[in-house]
């Protein structure tokens, strides 16, 4: 998979790349501004490009407006999202888009090298990521805001949050130590007391779901 990053900060730009090509990935480009990243995914056309949210000059979301530009002028282009901070927003934003391969992670998440590297295989392979501290986060909320969500069950809250996630049916049994036929009834249960649609492909649930979280 051939990959591009965007990362104003040099040790972290340098750390991504050792990182990914480590892992197997072929990195074509590093640049450090959301411009420079435009410009190297315009020359070298990757799978994936991966860039921070804030980016020079004003360090506030030329990260994500790139990511959106990018996502838009190449629909095959997988975009992963890295913040340092919880951003609910953003998540919403990139979900927006409503194509495949999207992913919104934390930096934190890269100190774990296996589930980082394994998530921008997911996203490449078509999926939506989003980070777990998010989909908490959205679903804290919509508890607060009395919706459904206080009235699933405390194991389909679990799996309500693994959909969430972008995770496989296969994934959240494995995770929950269930098997795949209990993780489809629990999202059947889910879908119902939601009011979602029920769909057979993931990232279509998982938009679904993120969608009913950020109302």
């Amino acid at each position: 998979m051939q990959v591009v990053i965007g990362e104003d900060e040099a040790l972290l730009r340098r750390g991504l790349t050792l990182i990914l090509q480590d892992a197997g990935f072929l990195v074509a480009g590093t640049a450090a501004d959301a411009a420079g990243l435009v410009r190297l995914a315009a020359v070298h056309e990757p799978d994936m490009v991966i860039t921070d949210v804030r980016m020079p000059p004003t360090h506030t979301d030329e990260g994500m407006a790139a990511a959106l530009q990018l996502a838009r002028i190449y629909p095959s282009m997988s975009v992963v999202v890295l913040s340092q901070h919880v951003q609910r927003r953003y998540a919403v934003e990139l979900l927006g888009e409503k194509r495949r391969g999207i992913g919104y992670l934390l930096k934190q998440r890269i100190a774990d090298v296996d589930t980082f590297c394994a998530d921008l295989r997911r996203v490449h392979a078509g999926g939506a990521v989003i980070d777990p501290e998010v989909v908490e986060i959205m679903v804290a909320r919509a508890d607060r805001d009395g919706t459904a969500i206080g009235r699933l069950t405390p194991r389909q809250r679990e799996v309500l949050k693994l959909v969430a996630e972008g995770r496989s049916n296969l994934a959240i049994g494995t995770e929950l130590h269930i098997t795949e036929k209990a993780v489809v009834q629990h999202t059947s249960r889910i879908y119902d007391a939601l009011g979602i649609a029920v769909d057979d492909d993931a990232h279509r649930r998982v938009l679904a779901v993120l969608k009913y979280l950020a109302q």
